[in-house]
């Protein structure tokens, strides 16, 4: 499943290729992926697309924003979440459709494909500038690489909470992005147990944490670096592989101290840590 790091390399991947440029046609056989389109893609597409410039590319936790025009009358936010198995894929003109390609938005040199097989993913269309407000952004948390989550959020944050650290960095009401893997990682890093209560965290442990979350996202992003232009022009995925120190590695060595990487269950999700390295 694209996380905030696989959809953040897409991002990069598209940023020397289409902002500034004119869309010129918009095809979309599927008229419903997760949700239904919005009419705005579907009835209304020569008034809000087609003949408009796609000034710049954002990401809002796993949605990508492309912006069309949004200062402008009519103009506005295209937006793209990637479901468990979606992909956005930069591809001559010319190439024709598979079953699984379900919108292609076509500029000059390019034709940007969304793909999915398993429809999960989700278009959305918001008028004007103000695209955290529509209802799939607003009630989002912080971006975890951003300057306000910080340590000193984190431990304000988590005094009324009995919650296991793991499951409260996966709530994305809270802090958005940090996925299974990345929270089982990022709490190997900072050396706490995923089952420490979120409340008996100190003000450095909680420092540490969130030092842990950047530097593992980060990572995982610069990892992916080399693949963007795979990731971009072939028909394959291109989702990185982090190097993980213990997610899916059960019963295998910890890289550290040599002792056995255990696995539990967490609000259904499979956790992995070293009862060693991690308190």
């Amino acid at each position: 499943m694209p996380e905030l790091p696989e959809v953040e390399v897409s991002r990069r991947g598209l940023l020397p290729h289409l902002p500034g440029r004119r869309l010129q046609a918009v095809r979309l056989p599927t008229l419903k992926l997760r949700h239904p389109l919005p009419p705005a893609l579907t009835e209304h597409v020569d008034d809000k697309l087609i003949g408009r410039t796609l000034t710049r590319i954002e990401r809002r936790a796993k949605y990508l924003l492309f912006d069309f025009d949004s200062a402008s009358s009519h103009g506005g936010w295209l937006i793209v979440h990637l479901g468990m198995t979606g992909s956005l894929r930069l591809l001559p003109l010319d190439r024709p459709a598979g079953r699984h390609d379900h919108a292609d938005f076509d500029f000059p040199e390019f034709r940007l494909r969304y793909s999915d097989p398993r429809r999960f993913g989700a278009l959305a269309w918001h008028d004007g500038p103000d695209v955290e407000n529509h209802p799939l952004l607003a009630k989002l948390g912080l971006e975890p690489l951003d300057e306000p989550f910080d340590g000193a959020w984190l431990y304000r944050t988590t005094r009324q909470r009995a919650t296991p650290i793991k499951q409260l960095l996966m709530d994305g009401a809270l802090v958005v992005g940090v996925g299974n893997i990345y929270a089982s990682e990022s709490l190997f890093r900072a050396g706490i147990s995923p089952l420490t209560p979120a409340k008996s965290l100190s003000r450095v442990r909680c420092a540490r944490l969130v030092a842990a979350v950047k530097e593992t996202l980060a990572a995982a992003i610069e990892a992916g670096g080399s693949t963007i232009r795979d990731f971009m022009h072939t028909e394959g995925s291109g989702y990185f592989q982090l190097q993980c120190a213990v997610y899916g590695r059960a019963g295998e060595p910890c890289r550290r101290c040599g002792g056995t990487v255990r696995q539990l269950r967490q609000g259904g999700r499979s956790t992995f840590y070293c009862p060693g390295c991690q308190r």
